[in-house]
């Protein structure tokens, strides 16, 4: 699953963190996903979500410092995943610029410090391992948007090799756009599969992930939020979850899910 959860904004009013956490907490225990990589998650989200579903541990730093501290600009790109299904074997972070490896560094034209967080899996059930990353582009730069996915690609293929890759996240960008046209390429040298188009049964639900509001899901909203998949991974489902609770949804963007089988 992919799932932006929109950060603690007080302006929100009737939507604003506090009143949404049940829906998000409700909107996960019913589907059930094995791993979710979140984005806009501050530190408190993360921990009010570890007390609402314990069954989950998750992994990630803040994108400001690098830190796990607690900031009050200080979001998170974190990967959950149920600890009795997955052992951790590795994972880190690094950073949508010219410099990956300086914590909290800002890259091209991005308005905000942007990251990556990535952690390798063993299935405890199978044996299998995989890869997992998890981003959130920038909003504002578009050059950036662009060459934060040349740098994913050139990342994920330095770290991950020739294992399974699962890569989720809110790119602020469509299928129409560079980014993702960088990102699935077909005849560059590596390049990722979108999910929604390679699932073995049709795509459930709206088309659009992203509105710009807290309204129900309708014509002209954007997908901009994606689960892409790499060697050796069959989508058997693929979903855009437009659950509601008496008209409110749990966050401004719809959550991503994708059934996937590491073969």
């Amino acid at each position: 699953m992919s799932f932006n959860l929109r950060l603690p904004n007080q302006g929100d009013g009737i939507n604003y963190w506090d009143h949404r956490r049940p829906l998000v907490a409700s909107t996960i225990r019913y589907h059930e996903p094995d791993i979710i990589g979140v984005q806009e998650a501050f530190r408190r989200q993360l921990d009010e979500m570890m007390t609402d579903m314990p069954e989950y541990a998750w992994f990630g730093v803040c994108r400001t410092d690098g830190s796990v501290v607690p900031n009050p600009d200080g979001e998170f790109s974190a990967i959950l995943f149920r600890k009795d299904r997955f052992e951790r074997l590795d994972g880190n972070t690094f950073w949508l610029s010219e410099t990956p490896e300086v914590a909290g560094s800002k890259g091209w034209d991005a308005a905000f410090p942007r990251i990556v967080t990535w952690a390798k899996f063993r299935d405890v059930k199978s044996g299998k391992l995989f890869f997992y990353f998890n981003t959130h582009f920038d909003h504002l730069g578009e050059h950036a948007r662009e060459e934060s996915a040349k740098l994913i690609l050139q990342k994920i293929r330095e770290i991950a090799g020739k294992e399974p890759v699962i890569l989720s996240g809110d790119f602020n960008s469509t299928d129409t756009s560079k980014p993702y046209l960088v990102l699935t390429d077909k005849e560059s040298t590596y390049s990722m599969t979108d999910a929604m188009y390679v699932s073995m049964s049709p795509h459930h639900g709206p088309l659009g992930s992203f509105s710009g509001s807290f309204t129900l899901p309708g014509v002209g909203d954007y997908r901009i939020d994606f689960i892409f998949i790499r060697n050796n991974i069959t989508v058997l489902k693929h979903a855009i979850l437009s659950d509601s609770w008496d008209g409110r949804l749990p966050s401004d963007h719809l959550p991503v899910l994708a059934e996937l089988r590491i073969d």
